[in-house]
């Protein structure tokens, strides 16, 4: 069993990114972005009634106080500050989820938060402080990453994502955005990418080394190219080579196909 998860709600006012509607029919997992990188209220609310009435689990999608980066940048936060903004954040995404007769079930940093938690040991248990400050729920990251094992020391579930669409370094992290090649485009790479991932628990990195990982969920983010497209043709292909496409939450049962 695999979940696909995608990036949703990061538009802001009158600009959209992306097409959530599409994503939400082929997704299991939706990571909403909070108000901080992207969103606002009615967006967040929008997309959290529109996963629930396709049974889409909704997780909330934390970042740095960045609208202007869109999140992309790094920011030395104190980490007590970084604790209160995650929490704050999922608190505004619950409310949204709570009209929409659905709750956030789990929590994923977003971009520059998501890289720095994975070596950076005082923000990734800030982030993890401030999602225990909230409740019990699943936090997503990065295999071997120091959020994942702050977030089991803190008694969370940790979640191991993969990323359909992004290159990675020999050590198994993310190639910057601002490096050649770091996003796939192409969709039989893609393709290739998650079903080497499903079947044989292997990566390929950008020098052609293979990495061996054991993943939870992939990820298609909304707004690369084709990404539509891309969470298409994956489940498909997931659901021919016999892999069980999920959520991952307790309790959750598998979409219709």
């Amino acid at each position: 069993m695999i979940d696909l998860n995608s990036d949703l709600g990061e538009g802001f006012g009158i600009w959209r990114l992306g097409d959530d509607d599409a994503l939400l029919d082929v997704v299991t997992s939706a990571n909403v972005a909070c108000g901080f990188h992207a969103g606002d209220p009615s967006t967040m609310r929008r997309v959290c009634e529109r996963a629930a009435a396709r049974g889409v689990a909704v997780g909330a999608q934390v970042s740095y106080r960045d609208l202007a980066g869109f999140g992309r940048r790094f920011i030395d936060v104190d980490p007590r500050e970084l604790a209160d903004e995650v929490l704050y954040q999922i608190g505004a995404l619950e409310a949204c989820a709570r009209a929409a007769g659905t709750s956030v079930t789990y929590v994923k940093p977003h971009g520059a938060l998501y890289n720095a938690t994975v070596h950076h040991d005082g923000q990734a248990a800030a982030v993890v402080a401030g999602v225990r400050a909230f409740g019990d729920l699943p936090v997503l990251g990065l295999p071997g990453s120091r959020l994942l094992h702050h977030a089991a020391r803190a008694g969370l579930r940790p979640v191991r994502e993969a990323f359909a669409d992004r290159a990675y370094t020999p050590e198994g992290t993310l190639v910057p955005r601002r490096e050649p090649g770091a996003v796939l485009g192409d969709a039989d790479a893609v393709l290739a990418r998650v079903l080497r991932l499903a079947e044989r628990g292997e990566l390929v990195a950008a020098d052609g080394s293979v990495i061996e990982v054991d993943v939870d969920s992939v990820c298609v983010h909304g707004d690369t190219p084709g990404a539509v497209e891309h969470a298409r043709v994956i489940r498909a292909a997931l659901a021919s080579a016999g892999v069980d496409v999920a959520r991952f939450v307790p309790g959750a049962t598998r979409l219709a196909e």
